[in-house]
């Protein structure tokens, strides 16, 4: 063997070159062996120079016209070029040399994939997988698998796959694939057969727990999904993937320590995710660990800066613990980002309503109801707000646009009738609560709420009396 294998191929490619251009120009005693022709073709191939790759290939079939896997060579180059119908011609011709080779079926596959003919590709792979047996009639079905995919057959797609893994069920490429058909043609039940199949034949196998337990989850059984997930990992420690899913089930059952064990076990396999920090601030918001929960969302954060939501999360802890300043400035953050997001103007008026800033409060509820009017959690924020700062005829006002926006929803008669009976303007105040009570007596309670001192209004006193009695005698 030459001590440099490299050169010697070169020598011999330049001299294979040099008999080719011989070829050509028509010198006599000119011959290539076909395995010649194999390396000059795929030399032009690799230079991406297709037509002189063709060139070649018709000289090679002129010297060997029974060869079909030159036939081959040249249908590939056709589809190449573009010349899929010229393709489809030679493959006809080489199915008469060989019809026992897959090639010939996946290049046909090709041509009438590139001509739109999905239906004809998947009927010469359907028809090619009788043929075959073993690898071969492997090959062909993930070949079927893409083109049913090709023209959104999705329920054929995971077919293939449940048959590539009847035929081999420790096939790692089908056992990955077939998660997420399962999961996206939601055919979970038979995905857990096909799954327990295997494992009672093949035990560890810890795709095929993984796919089970994803089975599992797909169908909300997620005590079911958290065992298989613990089998994977027992035969896979590292499997960093059924950790992750695990911690998504805990989280579904709301068990958040256990939650927190195995995502931070993700952590440990996998290089850091914002996703994985975020849902471990998740679980510690849940557990109403706030600094832990924060500390988290801050790494999410930093992997993610661009994300206004993980700011706002850091916001809602402070919110929870009163620091309403150290809130705003993350909701700040956010909001530079996402201006008019309902959901930071919000948390950012209720934090000034608490710091007793009603104008700066009314801005953001202001917001609020101006992005999302059929909303009635803005309006009701506001009208709060208005209340607390006295402006009672603004507030007057804004629950008429209340009402107006949410298709007259009752509660809002309510405080039409509380910022009318502030203003002094008592006969209207009633009036406005008969309506409400008529409406929906049941929120009297929280009329009340927003200001328990209205019960010394003898005129309110009457209305509320006179509905219990009627309800009463119903």
């Amino acid at each position: 063997m030459s001590k440099f294998p490299y050169r010697q191929d070169r020598e011999e490619l330049k001299a294979l070159l040099q008999q080719y251009e011989n070829l050509q120009t028509g010198m006599p005693n000119s011959f290539i062996e076909e395995d010649g022709f194999d390396r000059l073709i795929e030399y032009f191939e690799e230079k991406e120079q297709y037509q002189q790759g063709l060139e070649a290939v018709d000289y090679a079939v002129a010297q060997y016209p029974y060869s079909a896997n030159l036939l081959f060579i040249k249908a590939n180059l056709l589809i190449i070029l573009r010349k899929y119908q010229e393709a489809l011609y030679v493959l006809e011709q080489a199915e008469l040399f060989d019809s026992k080779d897959t090639t010939l079926y996946i290049l046909k596959t090709d041509a009438y994939l590139a001509l739109d003919e999905q239906e004809k590709a998947a009927e010469v792979l359907e028809a090619a997988i009788d043929i075959f047996d073993g690898d071969e009639k492997l090959d062909l079905l993930f070949e079927l698998a893409d083109v049913y995919d090709d023209y959104e057959n999705f329920e054929k797609v995971f077919d293939c796959f449940c048959l590539i893994l009847k035929l081999d069920p420790n096939n790692e490429e089908a056992l990955y694939k077939i998660c997420f058909w399962t999961d996206f043609t939601g055919r979970n039940e038979e995905s857990i057969k096909l799954h327990q199949r295997i494992i009672e034949e093949h035990p560890f196998n810890e795709l095929a727990w993984f796919n089970l337990g994803a089975a599992y989850q797909g169908i909300k059984l997620y005590e079911k999904a958290i065992d298989a997930y613990n089998y994977a990992v027992a035969i896979d420690e590292k499997f960093d993937y059924a950790y992750r899913n695990m911690g998504d089930a805990c989280i579904r059952l709301r068990k958040y320590k256990d939650a927190i064990e195995v995502l931070e076990k993700v952590l440990e396999l996998s290089r850091p995710e914002a996703v994985i920090y975020e849902a471990i601030g998740h679980c510690y918001d849940k557990l109403a660990n706030y600094p832990q929960a924060r500390f988290n969302y801050k790494k999410a954060s930093h992997l993610i800066a661009e994300d206004s939501q993980m700011y706002y999360k850091i916001a809602c802890t402070y919110m929870n613990e009163g620091a309403w300043q150290s809130a705003i400035k993350q909701l700040q953050t956010a909001s530079r980002m996402h201006r008019m997001q309902p959901e930071y103007n919000l948390a950012l008026g209720q934090c000034y309503m608490q710091l007793n800033n009603i104008d700066e409060a009314i801005t953001y509820f202001g917001n609020v109801v101006r992005v999302r009017p059929k909303n009635m959690n803005g309006w009701l924020e506001l009208l709060k707000c208005l209340l607390t700062g006295g402006l009672h005829e603004e507030g007057a006002e804004y629950a008429d646009f209340a009402l107006e926006q949410t298709d007259q929803k009752p509660i809002f008669l309510f405080y039409k009738s509380m910022f009318l009976l502030a203003s002094g303007k008592i006969k209207e105040g009633v009036l406005y609560l008969e309506n409400g009570m008529n409406a929906n007596p049941k929120l009297i309670k929280k009329f009340i709420a927003l200001n328990p001192s209205i019960l010394q209004h003898q005129q309110v006193v009457e209305v509320i009396a006179r509905h219990k009695k009627r309800n009463k005698l119903k």
